[in-house]
């Protein structure tokens, strides 16, 4: 991908396919930035070794387009990793026996089994269910 691009201080044709992906710029503008900013890690001889590391050592007043794409870069892992995360989960909620499950109590314990990082007590849930008419009554 072009992201390499960033780290090796050599360009290709891939970074053209990134900047027509990611930026609405002028290329050469973008082009003199990146060779600006592999001068100035040449000069510091600091290496990112990763992309929050680059982040970090990428003024986004001086490089606004390269610490754009850098930003892309650290969050692309993290935006796939949701859903995968997402879709396992509900692979193990929905087995051949909970098929007649609806969908709306599917979408809730789905929520439940993924932000398990949110605390829920007892108390709230029957809070919200004594909320909803039901056939039988809660007795609090």
């Amino acid at each position: 991908m072009g992201f390499q691009c960033l780290f090796s201080g050599t360009y290709s044709d891939d970074f053209d396919e990134l900047l027509l992906f990611y930026l609405d710029t002028d290329e050469q503008i973008v082009k003199a930035e990146l060779n600006l900013w592999h001068a100035v890690l040449n000069n510091n001889g600091q290496y990112p070794k990763s992309g929050l590391e680059a982040l970090r050592l990428c003024k986004k007043e001086m490089f606004p387009n390269i610490h754009f794409l850098v930003q892309i870069l650290c969050t692309l892992p993290v935006s796939t990793a949701t859903p995968e995360r997402t879709f396992s989960c509900l692979k193990r909620l929905k087995t051949y026996l909970r098929n007649t499950m609806t969908e709306a109590r599917l979408n809730g314990l789905t929520m439940l089994a993924v932000h398990t990082d949110i605390p829920l007590s007892a108390e709230e849930v029957l809070d919200e269910l004594a909320k909803k008419p039901r056939k039988l009554d809660f007795v609090l």
